[in-house]
C-alpha cells in the first residue's frame, strides 16, 4: 500500500513516515501544498495523508483542487486545526476523515485502515495515454498504433510522468521527485541519461511526438512539428 504524506514540518514527516514503514506501509513524502498537489495528481497512491497549513498552496485549497479534478483517493487531513468549524470545511472539502494533532500512530494506523475498507473508491485506473501513445505502467508496456514495446522500470515511470502532464513543463526537481522519489540523492545527469533512452524508444515506434528541452526549467512531451492532426 502507497501513502503520500504531505506535511511541511520535515522532523514531523520523517517520524511519521518511519512509523508507517514499519508497519509495512510504502511512504513518499511531499514538503509544500505545490509538490504535494504535483505528486497527488500524477501518481497512484491508496491514502494520502495531508496537513492544512502549507507553504505555496494551504491543504484545503490543495484538496479541493484534486476533487475538481478527478482524484478520489482517500485524503485524511492531520492538522492542528480543532475547531468546528475546520472540521466541517475539511470535510466539505472532500477529505474522508479528520485527525487532530497530536495523534497516536496507532490511532492513525485505525484510520487508514478505515478509509482504505470503504467500497467505491477507484485508485486512478485509466491508463495514461497522450498523443496516441498509451501505457500500462504495471506492464511497463507502451503502445503506439499496432507497435509496442517493454520499457524498463525508470523508463516507464519517467513516460508516465509525461503521458500524465501532455505539453506540460515539468521541472526537473518534479521529474527527479517522481521517478526516484522526493528523498532520493539523484544527480542531475541520471535524468538526462533516461531522457535520451526514452527519445530513442518513442523513435523506435516512430511515435509523431518530441520530448523537447525547456533549457534552465526541464522537459515537456509534446506533439512533433509534422505530426499529422488526429481526428476526434
Amino acid at each position: 500500500m502507497r501513502i503520500l504524506m504531505i506535511e511541511d514540518d520535515k522532523d514531523l514527516c520523517r517520524n511519521i513516515c518511519l512509523a508507517l514503514q514499519a508497519n509495512g506501509y510504502e511512504t513518499e513524502c511531499c514538503h509544500s501544498g505545490d509538490d504535494g498537489l504535483f505528486a497527488a495528481r500524477t501518481q497512484a497512491y491508496d491514502v494520502i495523508l495531508l496537513d492544512r497549513m502549507l507553504p505555496q498552496i494551504d491543504g484545503l485549497t490543495m484538496l479541493q483542487s484534486l476533487r475538481r479534478q478527478g482524484v478520489e483517493t482517500p485524503v485524511i487531513l492531520a492538522t492542528a486545526l480543532n475547531g468546528l468549524g475546520d472540521r466541517v470545511d475539511g470535510l466539505d472539502a472532500g477529505a474522508d476523515d479528520y485527525l487532530v494533532k497530536p495523534f497516536a500512530v496507532e490511532e492513525l494506523m485505525a484510520r487508514i485502515r478505515a478509509v482504505t475498507r470503504r467500497p467505491g473508491r477507484m485508485r486512478d485506473p485509466a491508463r495514461p495515454a497522450a498523443f496516441g501513445l498509451s501505457l500500462e505502467p504495471e506492464k511497463r508496456l507502451l503502445t503506439y498504433g499496432d507497435a509496442s514495446l517493454n520499457l524498463s522500470r525508470r523508463e516507464s515511470s519517467l513516460l508516465e510522468c509525461f503521458l500524465r502532464n501532455p505539453g506540460q513543463t515539468l521541472p526537473r526537481a518534479r521529474i527527479l521527485s517522481y521517478v526516484w522519489g522526493s528523498a532520493a540523492e539523484v544527480e542531475d545527469g541520471n535524468l538526462d541519461n533516461y531522457i535520451y533512452f526514452l527519445r530513442r524508444r518513442l523513435a523506435s515506434l516512430h511515435a509523431p511526438v518530441k520530448l523537447t528541452t525547456i533549457h534552465g526549467v526541464g522537459y515537456q512531451l509534446e506533439a512533433a512539428a509534422d505530426a499529422p492532426a488526429r481526428k476526434g
